[in-house]
């Protein structure tokens, strides 16, 4: 028992990287009192007796509760409001866990990516654990673990992995912390899948599951403490065991819609090499057998080069690159050497490296990626095949992609619309549809889906169909499973993104502007929603547009609607948002974000307030940094990479402050003028605002319109929602909202449009009309 022990009331209130990584918050002296230390484990007893790791909580916090997420509060057997025993646990390291979860996880996700994602977590037998990640890290190795664990996560199980939870069967001790020597498996039954300490000790590992990155589980130690500092990344292993062969069943081409091209290639590439060598002697040449996959996060990468493996009758070497890069030097350069050897053994064999970024980084390629550039030499000198895949392409080391290395490249690309059709039949074929369902409308509907992101949604449709039809004899998948599973799965591609959030607006709702509308219609949706025409026709389409006009008139609403109308992803990003102080992160930002919008394709990108991300240049004081990063931008939008199936829209009240250069054509080439609201369209505004208002029948919107000259469309919405505030304020009780109220409402809010900036955007607006 514990010297020190504190009773806490438990309060259901995570913060955003706390939830579901078993984190507890305890107020600074809660854990002076306990003589604990931000980091350190806590056992925590409710109902039931579990763990978690203790961390500050802000000083207005209370002393006496325990802040915790509703696993912790699962795993105790309490809710909100019941009574905690909090004391310090001892810091013993994890030998061996195993843990039980969804059989489509515990079928994709390997022993190494469970370990990382458990990494720094306490674990209890009989308690819930998630996928997601340990956030609070104190060092910045196993920071980069996380990032790891998170992407390959993500590629592996899609957008599912954020919400599965997994159950620990055995754990040695029963309460620990998972190490970096925590040898981790799935408990199946009597099977456990991964590594056992008894195979580590023999020298062998039995092989991952066939789908998604392989390697070897650490070797596990009898001591039973580690360091505070040992506790998150562990010791490295001294003497890493060899990759073992993936021997799984490999996946058929047929069943990888849209990658055909792409599996003939890389066939006739294996198949000469490995096969027909005596052609390439008598020819007085060779080939090299070095390939590099990229393609977006879970677009089949892995599945491409073992149904390619299994065509030829290749043995599969599997390599997870995050988790070579994470040992020691001299144990990482041992594991490339042992598993090159082991492709070099004898007959046909290929070494799958997936995540090739980790291992050799473009900005920092260290003394690892010049020993995995001279194992990749000596391994396709000898014969043998070596394949990387990254999702991440512009991250790779250049150095990598030299003649006798990686000679060549296989790009696979994001789906479009007719591919996705093609995968969600696979997909579905053992699923009983309903009569309703639309797969080529289901196909439509989701833009930037790769193939882990449609096996998700299809998952998840499946859920909400037995939730439904629980006790159905021939339960089926509706089409209203398919829309419910819309809303909560999100493509991979977008993950971490500021979507902007749709509404149920599209450019129907949008009163009046008729031009305006018009104008968007042609340069925004056509190009998303018709690319094929304009590839028909011969003509790139337009790049972007930039709204202008006076603050409240309804810019940001017009792209809201743009993004209801089209079947587009949608990405908004304040400009201010995009600077930092630091050199180079600026232009490393617009990057990202288009290599994002790429990813994501159809993709409509929002600059709002762009006359701050792209001012005029030579103008500012701040180092060159805004010129940098206007170049960046007008290199993103007009460059030598192609920019297709992206609309970018901007937003300013001041286009005189925004770069020339970004305004002609093939950037931002179309300059669309929103104008102040005249009576017709307030009137429209007035209307659409107060169509959950009940207003009394002596409220005339229409006369109301013609009396609020110089009000912006904000100005008469706000006018609504006054009058309904001041009719809540006469009575609690109030039905309606009566004219009274909306004089009332009239005294309070004022016009917000300046006559001189909307007289001067006018003349700017038919400056630009006239030339």
């Amino acid at each position: 028992m514990a010297e020190r022990e504190l009773t806490l009331t438990a309060s259901l209130r995570p913060a955003a990287l706390d939830a579901r990584r078993g984190i507890v918050r305890l107020h600074p002296e809660v854990l002076t009192a306990l003589g604990l230390r931000p980091g350190e484990p806590v056992r925590l007893a409710g109902r039931r007796i579990t763990a978690g790791i203790a961390v500050r909580a802000e000083p207005t916090a209370s002393r006496g509760l325990l802040y915790a997420d509703d696993l912790i509060l699962g795993n105790l057997g309490i809710r909100d409001g019941g009574q905690v025993t909090v004391a310090p646990a001892p810091l013993a390291a994890a030998r061996r866990v195993t843990l039980t979860g969804p059989v489509e996880i515990t079928a994709a996700v390997t022993p190494e990516m469970l370990r990382l994602a458990l990494l720094g977590k306490m674990v209890t037998v009989g308690d819930d654990v998630s996928l997601l990640p340990q956030d609070v890290l104190p060092d910045a190795a196993a920071r980069g673990l996380v990032e790891a664990a998170r992407r390959s996560l993500a590629n592996t199980v899609g957008y599912a992995w954020t919400s599965t939870l997994l159950t620990v069967t055995t754990a040695e001790p029963e309460a620990a912390l998972v190490t970096m020597d925590t040898v981790v498996g799935w408990r199946d039954g009597q099977v456990t899948h991964g590594s056992t300490a008894a195979d580590v000790r023999a020298g062998s590992a039995r092989p991952g599951p066939p789908d998604g990155p392989t390697g070897i589980v650490a070797s596990s130690h009898d001591t039973g403490t580690v360091s505070a500092d040992a506790a998150v990344t562990g010791p490295a292993p001294t003497a890493p065991t060899p990759v073992a062969a993936d021997t799984g069943p490999a996946p058929n081409v047929e069943d990888l819609p849209g990658l055909r091209a792409q599996a003939q290639e890389l066939t006739e590439l294996l198949d000469l090499g490995f096969h027909h060598r005596e052609v390439l002697t008598r020819l007085g040449t060779a080939v090299s057998l070095g390939v590099l996959v990229t393609g977006p996060a879970g677009s089949g990468k892995t599945a491409l080069v073992r149904a390619v493996a299994g065509e030829v009758g290749a043995l599969v070497h599997p390599l997870w690159a995050p988790e070579v890069a994470a040992l020691s030097n001299d144990s990482a350069a041992r594991r490339l050497r042992e598993a090159a050897a082991a492709v070099r053994a004898g007959g046909p064999a290929l070494l799958l490296v997936s995540d090739v970024d980790a291992l050799a980084p473009r900005d920092q390629p260290g003394p690892l990626a010049t020993v995995f550039r001279q194992v990749l030499a000596e391994t396709v000198r000898a014969g043998a095949a070596v394949v990387c895949t990254s999702s991440r392409p512009e991250s790779v080391d250049p150095a990598l992609r030299a003649p006798a290395l990686l000679s060549l490249e296989i790009a696979v690309p994001l789906p479009d619309t007719a591919l996705r059709r093609e995968q969600l039949t696979v997909l579905t074929r053992e699923v009983p549809l309903a009569e309703d369902v639309r797969l080529d409308e289901v196909a439509g509907r989701t833009p930037g889906f790769v193939a882990a992101d449609l096996a998700a949604l299809t998952r998840e449709a499946g859920v909400r169909a037995a939730l439904r039809q629980k006790d159905a004899p021939t339960p089926t998948v509706a089409m209203a499973d398919f829309a419910a599973a819309l809303e909560v799965v999100r493509p991979t591609s977008m993950a971490g993104s500021a979507d902007l959030e749709l509404a149920e607006v599209t450019l129907a709702d949008v009163g009046d502007m008729v031009e305006v509308k018009q104008t968007l219609t042609e340069s925004v949706l056509w190009p998303l929603t018709y690319p094929d025409t304009f590839a028909r026709l011969g003509v790139r389409p337009p790049r972007g547009v930039l709204l202008y006009g006076p603050p409240g008139c309804g810019k940001t609403f017009l792209v809201t609607a743009l993004a209801g109308s089209g079947r587009a992803n949608v990405l908004s990003v304040k400009g201010a948002e995009l600077l930092t102080k630091w050199v180079g992160e600026s232009e490393r930002a617009v990057r990202e974000l288009f290599r994002r919008a790429r990813e994501a394709a159809p993709t409509l990108v929002f600059l709002d307030e762009v006359d701050a991300l792209a001012p005029v240049r030579g103008q500012a004081t701040d180092g060159g940094t805004t010129d940098r990063v206007v170049a960046a931008l007008l290199t993103e939008l007009d460059g030598v990479e192609p920019l297709r199936n992206v609309v970018v829209v901007g937003a300013t009240n001041r286009p005189d402050l925004v770069d020339p250069a970004l305004l002609r054509p093939g950037r931002l080439e179309r300059l669309v003028y929103v104008p102040p609201p005249d009576a017709d369209a307030r009137r429209e505004i007035l209307t659409a605002a107060a169509r959950a208002v009940p207003m009394a029948s002596d409220v005339d919107l229409a006369g109301l319109a013609g009396e609020l000259d110089g009000f912006s469309a904000a100005d008469c919405a706000a006018l609504v929602r006054e009058s309904a505030l001041a009719a809540m304020r006469e009575s609690l009780e109030a039905s309606t909202v009566t004219a009274e109220h909306v004089a009332t409402a009239r005294r309070r809010v004022r016009p917000s449009l300046d006559p001189g900036q909307v007289a001067w955007l006018a003349a700017y607006a038919e400056q630009h009309a006239t030339g």
